[in-house]
């Protein structure tokens, strides 16, 4: 089957339910895993594990994670056990398959979630390896809420015959969200970003950029703001990755700065904001980021500061999406007039009140006015973030 929706409509219980109720209907006495469920990122492999034993809370399937970063040891003692599920990542997967740990041949149903991320160069030869481990005869699911005609061709390759079902238009996002534009100059976004939160006294955003260096700075620089920030990326160990990604989900951090390592099926209760602090090179995965919120029925709002030279980036978003995004520039934080295109300052938050806070929150670091001393302040402002 080859299934697509779109993010945040509950595609993990679509495919867990059904495969947990064919499993226990059929409940052979050997403990060989019967299914097997892939996942591009830990993170998502330890969320779809979780969802996984609690539809399963009341039945006598046994499953397990497993993935990289943390210690093997653990999850060799739990193979050995036997289980019937196993969740994995494809790297982890394979050194078990390797050292002989784990017994993939009596696999009936093998799922790839998110699976365009999965069929990707980076994953593809992996995911090979594994298939080729597998029965030839074997039910195999693949869900995404994206696909670009590519991976819909590589896929045909892995399936037979299969069941294609869409249950919204092509690589769409989630309704419930709102998608709004600012444009800015790209030296003054971390100011903006900053000046958003602690205006609106955001108390939970999800900021994504581009590099692991770039989440690292962007995140440093905000603290140095007042606000309460963590990192999450590939080069994080995967400790300071879960500590950070729980601490947000608690409340304990109020930004969470990720690369797209956090893009992917990641389940933040009625997250309400995300920030594209930048544009992500592929289009697809625009729609992946701001699925984090806007999830399960709820209202969320997704922001994207876009900077001049993002112009080709946003452009093939919407012709992704097949609509123009709604561009507003804040007063104050207005692009240079060669780099203003299409934008018009609004004053959704109004500049007299812009100096203004309440607890814990970051203000602008320049004076919205157009006087002499507020352009002297910005240049100053502007030349102490370029060399920080």
């Amino acid at each position: 089957m080859f299934a697509s929706a779109q993010t945040g409509t509950g595609k993990t219980a679509g495919f867990t339910l059904p495969l947990l109720h064919r499993l226990s209907a059929n409940h052979p006495s050997q403990r060989a895993p019967r299914a097997l469920i892939l996942t591009p990122t830990r993170e998502l492999a330890v969320q779809v594990s979780d969802s996984v034993k609690t539809y399963g809370k009341y039945l006598s399937l046994k499953s397990v994670v497993v993935y990289g970063g943390v210690g093997v040891v653990p999850q060799i003692q739990a193979l050995k056990r036997g289980v019937d599920i196993v969740v994995a990542t494809p790297g982890r997967l394979l050194d078990h398959l390797s050292q002989k740990t784990v017994d993939l041949s009596q696999v009936e149903i093998v799922v790839l979630d998110e699976c365009d991320r999965m069929l990707d160069m980076g994953f593809i030869h992996d995911i090979r390896k594994i298939l080729a481990k597998l029965p030839a005869s074997r039910q195999t699911l693949m869900f995404s809420a994206t696909f670009s005609p590519a991976i819909r061709q590589l896929a045909n390759t892995l399936l037979k015959n299969p069941v294609q079902i869409e249950v919204a238009p092509r690589n769409t996002a989630a309704e419930q969200v709102e998608q709004i534009v600012h444009p800015v100059d790209r030296d003054r976004k971390r100011e903006l970003l900053s000046y958003l939160i602690g205006f609106n006294n955001w108390r939970q955003v999800l900021v994504f950029t581009r590099t692991k260096h770039g989440a690292n700075r962007l995140a440093e620089q905000l603290a140095k703001d007042g606000l309460k920030t963590a990192a999450i990326h590939g080069n994080k160990s995967q400790a300071a990755r879960t500590r950070a990604l729980n601490d947000f989900k608690q409340g304990k951090v109020r930004v969470l700065v990720a690369t797209d390592v956090a893009s992917r099926g990641l389940d933040i209760d009625q997250l309400p904001h995300v920030v594209n602090f930048e544009l992500p090179n592929v289009p697809e995965d625009y729609v992946h980021r701001i699925g984090r919120t806007g999830r399960a029925g709820h209202q969320g709002r997704a922001i994207s500061l876009v900077s001049k030279d993002e112009t080709s980036l946003l452009k093939g978003i919407e012709q992704l999406l097949n609509r123009k995004l709604l561009k507003t520039a804040i007063v104050g934080y207005e692009p240079t007039a060669s780099s203003q295109a299409e934008a018009k300052p609004q004053s959704d938050y109004p500049r007299s009140k812009r100096r203004g806070g309440n607890q814990g929150q970051a203000t602008a670091q320049s004076s919205p006015s157009r006087g002499k001393k507020s352009n002297m302040t910005g240049n100053r402002e502007r030349k102490r973030l370029r060399t920080a």
